[in-house]
């Protein structure tokens, strides 16, 4: 199994941005934004060439954050 990319280097929380919402360093651009549009069947590249602030590493960082958030989710 290939490594997760390491998330912490391309997602920031920051209370005055985005309202705390996880989002990609240097933009308003948040992790549940990437996720949505991967969901509604956007590829990579349709990603990229609508928000060329972005990279395939910021777009794997967001799955891989999820991934880690799931990871951690405790069952009640």
């Amino acid at each position: 199994m290939a490594e997760l990319v390491d998330y912490k280097k391309f997602i920031e929380i920051h209370p005055d941005i985005r309202f705390g919402k996880p989002v990609i360093i240097g933009t308003r651009i948040s992790v549940f934004d990437v996720l949505g549009w991967l969901a509604s069947g956007l590829s990579y590249q349709q990603i990229l060439e609508d928000f060329p602030q972005l990279t395939e590493n910021s777009i794997y960082a967001c799955l891989a954050y999820a991934a880690d958030k799931e990871r951690k989710i405790k069952i009640a």
